[in-house]
């Protein structure tokens, strides 16, 4: 029997399938390596890295901005020990690795490498991806640490660096994915990643190193990280127009030829932004018709998959969590004849006059950035920033007035008790000892290495960024001398500098949303008793830099006549207090999505109560119900979760608070 009698369209030989990825890590890297060990035996075919945040973001467990955050959203990794635990019994040569690290990719691949080699691996056949996009994170993430042009150095020395060392290794992700849990549309995900990919294509060209017949192959190793959504036509569309868009400009703007380099290759982790904490069940099945989106097309098909689990909106997923979600991947890839075919959506007129769309419309939106001298210029003006907050609002409206449909959330909202979430251990938890241990380990490594070396190694890390040189060799080397992840960092901030992004939030300009009667109202309201309008200081305490949430709650704030202060990502606890007493706030709102909001919320209302100030606090975040008890009983008037969609009655509950402490 032929093909053709088979199916008319069926391949010669199956495809191999994309590789299989769950996004994984907590706790402490011993915790970690044995869930990494235990999602391997079950199937998964490469791993990716969750580190926390003061990982990300260039701290040592000790340092203040590290407290409550440690162990929360990923493994703390502070030197070599640490990624030594991590991938114990894993043998890095056979292994493909996703490590999600930007600001600290260069450090993060270090320690890696340090690793592989004290494995006696060849550093040829190291596989795997450093996401290494700092661009996006100045827009969505918000785990920077270097200013935009010296965080396109750092980049640009990794992509030089793997191009010798490690031939096989993704040394970039141009990652899109954020930018649509910041509120970007698909127009926005394919212009502003393909103006982020350009730029640092710029970078590798002026690089001396780099010669003209080199330059291809470096192309052709750089990757994306992209995202999709529920709108399932639109973003299968988005895929293919990414890949035509990245053929065109490669072959066009930088003169490659050879068809292996111009391929379009990409990971994906579908979106996270629609996962619901109401009727959270519901998400499976989004989860399901999200990857469809990133599978069916042969042609734009992912690379490697990594799904989020169903109950991401509730807290930290279980590993029966994050097992359903595996299983969702193999059975489309080994038990339906999808990789037997050639790509089914070929011809489709309806595809076809999408993906034009699309690419007409993120042309002229790259032209505009081209305009303004490139990606990087485009973040420094805040013009990128603004633009996601502003859609962001947008489709924020669309779901309060119920043009855009949310099943279970404004729509069909009756709903029996799921016994999926029902009583203790849905959920995992991170308990505070974590972080005291995290210390303790961390003063142990400081006092055992040799502290001569650790110096002089750092020395020569901070020559190589004062001279302009590649930092890997010296950063390979602080990695072996036993340096730690926060001294690398600040070595680097001394040289480069500390960056604090635009917030995209203008708290000076009344807007025109719509669907805010009732928060103008209890506005009014508050005015009238007050004598002035409320005074409302939203803060993000912390290294949570997801701020999408802070900034439309300021944006709407702001829209409904309320005196607003927000000063974007990253406060202390000890400044957020100092700036509502210089604001004289009526009201503080703090937004913490990390999971650190115990001790990071016990922290200011303590020291409100030491400054006098009687200052009602609200929270939101990703909190769970025993969480919740535990805020209140620390004196918090409301607690706002993600079933609490409509700002509209949040901005209401706020201001009806703000008006109270003076009545």
């Amino acid at each position: 029997m032929t093909a053709i009698d088979r199916g008319g369209l069926q391949a010669a030989q199956r495809d191999k399938p994309w590789i299989f990825r769950t996004y994984a890590g907590h706790s402490d890297a011993a915790e970690s390596n044995k869930l990494y060990r235990n999602n391997l035996a079950k199937g998964q075919t490469g791993l990716s890295v969750a580190f926390d945040l003061p990982t990300q973001t260039g701290y040592d467990p000790d340092h203040v901005l590290a407290r409550g955050e440690v162990g929360k959203v990923g493994v703390p990794v502070s030197h070599l020990g640490d990624m030594r635990t991590l991938f114990d019994q894993i043998p890095l040569a056979q292994m493909n690795t996703s490590m999600t690290i930007n600001a600290t990719a260069a450090w993060l691949l270090s320690l890696y490498i340090a690793v592989a080699d004290e494995q006696g691996a060849d550093r040829r056949l190291l596989q795997g991806t450093t996401q290494n996009d700092l661009v996006k994170e100045y827009l969505s993430r918000g785990t920077y640490v270097f200013p935009p042009r010296p965080s396109m150095q750092l980049t640009t020395d990794i992509v030089v660096f793997t191009a010798s060392e490690l031939p096989k290794w993704n040394p970039t992700n141009v990652c899109s994915y954020h930018l649509q849990e910041a509120g970007a549309s698909p127009v926005q995900e394919l212009s502003f990643a393909l103006a982020t990919a350009i730029a640092l294509l710029d970078s590798i060209r002026a690089r001396p190193e780099v010669s003209a017949a080199d330059f291809p192959g470096v192309v052709g190793r750089i990757s994306f990280f992209v995202n999709a959504g529920m709108r399932f036509v639109t973003e299968l569309c988005k895929m293919r127009a990414f890949a035509e868009l990245w053929d065109e400009i490669t072959l066009g703007r930088y003169g490659v030829t050879e068809e292996q380099s111009r391929r379009f290759r990409y990971g994906v982790q579908v979106n996270s932004l629609g996962l619901t904490e109401q009727q959270a069940e519901n998400n499976v099945y989004r989860i399901l018709i999200e990857m469809l989106a990133v599978t069916l097309s042969k042609k734009a098909r992912a690379r490697a998959v990594q799904l989020p689990a169903w109950n991401e909106a509730l807290g930290l997923p279980r590993p029966f969590d994050q097992q359903w979600s595996l299983r969702m991947q193999q059975v489309l890839a080994y038990e339906t004849d999808l990789l037997e075919f050639g790509d089914i959506f070929d011809g489709s007129t309806v595809v076809d006059a999408k993906v034009h769309e699309l690419k007409a419309a993120a042309l002229e939106e790259l032209a505009r950035i081209d305009d303004m001298g490139g990606a990087l210029a485009a973040v420094e003006s805040g013009y990128m920033k603004q633009a996601l907050v502003e859609n962001g609002a947008r489709r924020i409206e669309a779901i309060e007035r119920g043009e855009q449909v949310v099943v279970g959330v404004n729509k069909f909202t009756n709903s029996e008790p799921s016994p999926l979430s029902a009583g203790d251990g849905s959920v995992v938890t991170v308990p505070d000892s974590v972080e005291i241990e995290a210390i303790g380990r961390l003063k142990a490594w400081r006092s055992a290495r040799d502290a001569k070396a650790a110096e002089a190694a750092l020395a020569e890390l901070a020559a190589s960024a004062r001279e302009g040189r590649n930092v890997m060799p010296a950063s390979i080397a602080c990695a072996k001398a036993g340096v730690t992840t926060g001294e690398w960092a600040q070595t680097l901030r001394e040289i480069f500098g500390e960056y604090r992004a635009p917030t995209g939030v203008d708290t000076t300009k009344l807007g025109d949303a719509t669907g805010l009667a009732t928060a103008r109202a209890a506005v009014e309201k508050a005015t009238e008793r007050l004598g002035r309008p409320p005074r409302f200081l939203v803060g993000k305490p912390g290294l949570d830099g997801h701020s999408n949430g802070a900034e439309q709650i300021a944006v709407r704030a702001r829209d409904a006549g309320m005196n607003v202060s927000y000063g974007g990502i990253r406060q202390t606890p000890e400044e957020i207090v100092t700036q509502a007493r210089e604001t004289e706030a009526d009201i503080i709102g703090l937004s913490i999505l990390s999971g650190s909001h115990l001790p990071l919320v016990r922290d200011v209302t303590a020291r409100l109560r030491v400054a006098g100030m009687d200052v009602p606090v609200v929270v939101g975040g990703i909190i769970p119900p025993d969480d919740e008890n535990a805020l209140r009983n620390m004196g918090v008037a409301r607690v706002y979760t993600p079933k609490d969609f409509a700002l509209d009655g949040i901005i209401a509950d706020v201001a009806g608070l703000a008006a109270k402490r003076k009545g």
